[in-house]
């Protein structure tokens, strides 16, 4: 009989819809929920049902939130509940302590705000999620961690409890369908012209635009690069609005133009790869193993990130790119004009990049290691 999986995330599930059609065409019937468009999973032919939840402390939305996805593990009745992200991995278990046939997986997909910050908010809730964390524990058959720190944390707070502990990386990236950095040909001019970037070196992130992915940080590193190098463009993809008091200002952006060019967010980010010549993820979060790090790895890029859970575990210092300190421009410029400067050892370092992806981070293989997982929480072994 085929095991009915539905996985719940947040506002950004769509970008896991390749993970879902991967389960499915390995023989598991398939639903999503989350907050986000259903427009993309309708295209994909997933069922998706949407619900609300508030990210920020709000405790009657919390009740609200999991009287709804009660009601909808009710109506859908799957056998496992694959949840993702900070507050659905609270919500998710609790909401479905009622329904005895389904078993609960949460995927700590990175720590976040709430774990990086020493906001006095963020300090102040820490110890609050970490205690609902325990208690979600009673019903969840698995945690699956993509990297081995946030294992340790969670683990060492309690915050397992008796269920199986495993260390899946990443979201798998789809290997076959990327495309190599040559393959743009007349169309990466017609992009750059339409970018205004021209013929310039091209240094990118992908990411939301907020302060805690190191985005001010980024742009402090711009302008120390542009004093030496004047003809390098930086091209920052991901949404500013929506961000809300986190986000970069547009101000912010502006005194760094021409440049420094947003673009907001952008469904053609494969292609835009293809035109940088060195990718910067400056985040300050504790992630998981970031998707916009392993796509630019397979594109071939060399990768300055920050020494931030998730980002060593793609980032070999001197191997596949170079890590530098959170918070630091002149570090984060020192290494982004490194690898400008250093073209064959940068190419070097963007092939051990893509075959470290292909090797260790591909669709496939994350596949296979998830349907290990159900097949063990299914039968009870």
């Amino acid at each position: 009989m085929t095991a009915h999986l539905l996985l719940v995330g947040g506002e950004d599930h769509e970008l896991r819809i390749p993970f879902l059609l991967a389960l499915r065409r390995n023989g598991f019937h398939v639903s999503a929920a989350g907050t986000g468009r259903p427009e993309p999973f309708a295209r994909a032919g997933l069922a998706y049902h949407r619900f609300r939840f508030d990210r920020s402390a709000n405790p009657l939305a919390d009740l609200r939130s999991l009287a709804s996805l009660a009601d909808l593990f009710e109506e859908v009745r799957p056998d496992v509940i694959q949840s993702f992200d900070t507050k659905p991995n609270i919500l998710v278990p609790l909401a479905a302590r009622r329904q005895a046939r389904a078993k609960v997986i949460r995927t700590i997909n990175g720590m976040g705000w709430l774990y990086s910050s020493n906001n006095p908010v963020a300090l102040a809730l820490r110890p609050v999620y970490c205690a609902l964390n325990q208690i979600a524990t009673r019903w969840t058959a698995a945690t699956v961690f993509q990297n081995s720190v946030d294992r340790a944390y969670f683990e060492s707070r309690g915050m397992v409890g008796a269920g199986r502990s495993r260390l899946i990386p990443g979201s798998g990236v789809d290997v076959t369908a990327a495309e190599p950095a040559s393959a743009c040909g007349d169309c990466g001019l017609t992009l750059r012209a339409d970018l205004g970037i021209g013929t310039s070196p091209v240094v990118m992130t992908v990411t939301r635009l907020t302060r805690q992915k190191g985005i001010p940080t980024l742009l402090d590193a711009a302008a120390l690069v542009h004093a030496t190098r004047p003809e390098v463009r930086f091209l920052l993809v991901g949404p500013r609005e929506g961000e809300g008091r986190l986000a970069v200002s547009q101000a912010e952006i502006d005194a760094h133009a021409p440049y420094v060019i947003a673009t907001g967010r952008r469904a053609d980010v494969p292609r835009l790869l293809g035109l940088a010549d060195v990718f910067a993820f400056p985040t300050q979060y504790r992630e998981g193993v970031p998707r916009a790090l392993l796509e630019a790895a397979l594109a071939g890029l060399p990768l300055v990130a920050t020494r931030m859970p998730g980002c060593t575990d793609v980032v070999d210092h001197g191997n596949t790119g170079l890590l530098v300190p959170p918070g630091d421009p002149r570090q984060l410029a020192a290494a982004i004009l490194e690898l400008l400067d250093n073209r064959e050892a940068a190419l070097a370092m963007g092939q051990c990049a893509a075959a470290l992806v292909r090797r260790e981070f591909s669709l496939d293989r994350t596949v296979d290691r998830y349907a290990g997982l159900y097949a063990e929480v299914l039968s009870g072994r």
